[in-house]
């Protein structure tokens, strides 16, 4: 059935890069959650491009915080809600891998680690776009940032991407899983499902960044759903210890994906070689 925009929940006018992942992840992730919910969004793009005094794309309660505090605020809301006596309003936290990654993350693993009842949405764009595109834990193997860049002594970031998700599951909690802007099926029944259930929940979402990763941005969802058939992001869910694979790969070759990213045009034959070895060691194990 064809969704009505009329009952968008974050809408048009927004100032966003066209093709930004991040865009489509949230408007999908608001019709999925309906209007009871109050949005704790964390300094971040989305928090730029949607709610510039005097104008908002939110139709639903919202509060902006810090980089380091969303978890933190998000919190305490569902706390006072506690206190109410209401039990059916869903706190989400919105916030890129910045605020997730790195500087929220101190906050974030106490959250988890009290099994706090609250939802966490990272769009994961894999860099600190809005403050100029510098590398964050999230940022991959190789890529160009603003601060990894390309010269004769390094080429791209040296280190590779912090695996979040798995260290959400070692905190515990009842639900962990993934999706990208290219799969909104899948990430429609995550965000229903995880809304459903009580204590920590965290969704990571691959989210393309057409300035950041430096792509046509017709390809957005073309990305997203590459990133997934090369084995480079992995689509899961962890529900009470159990983890479940939800889109199979196709393993395509991971050079698929890094070709149409200029944040990736210096790597060499066996940088290639290189990663995709690393992608078939982590399946297979």
């Amino acid at each position: 059935m064809e969704y009505d925009r009329k009952d968008d929940l974050f809408v048009s006018g927004h100032t966003a890069c066209a093709g930004c992942g991040a865009t489509i992840i949230i408007r999908n992730v608001m019709r999925a959650l309906g209007d009871d919910v109050i949005i704790v969004n964390a300094t971040s793009c989305s928090e730029i491009f949607s709610s510039c005094y005097p104008t908002s794309a939110w139709k639903v309660p919202y509060i902006h915080v810090t980089f380091e505090n969303a978890a933190a605020v998000a919190v305490g809301v569902a706390k006072s809600l506690e206190a109410k006596g209401n039990d059916h309003t869903t706190v989400v936290v919105i916030a890129g891998d910045g605020g997730t990654y790195d500087i929220g993350f101190g906050i974030m693993s106490g959250a988890m680690e009290r099994n706090e009842n609250i939802l966490y949405v990272c769009y994961d764009n894999e860099a600190y776009m809005n403050t100029g595109i510098q590398r964050s834990g999230a940022t991959p193997y190789k890529a160009w940032t603003t601060t990894s860049q390309v010269g004769k002594m390094k080429q791209g970031k040296q280190e590779w991407k912090k695996n979040i998700t798995e260290i959400a599951k070692a905190h515990g909690i009842p639900y962990v899983a993934t999706s990208t802007s290219g799969h909104l099926f899948d990430l429609k029944k995550k965000i229903e499902k995880a809304k459903k259930i009580k204590g920590f929940r965290f969704v990571d979402v691959h989210s393309p960044c057409v300035p950041g990763w430096k792509y046509d941005p017709a390809l957005t969802v073309e990305l997203s759903k590459l990133a997934v058939d090369t084995g480079l992001w992995k689509v899961f869910e962890y529900e009470n210890g159990k983890e479940t694979i939800t889109i199979q790969p196709k393993f395509i070759p991971v050079e698929e994906y890094f070709k149409h990213q200029k944040r990736f045009k210096h790597l060499t034959k066996e940088d290639i070689e290189f990663i995709q070895k690393k992608v078939n060691e982590d399946w297979n194990r």
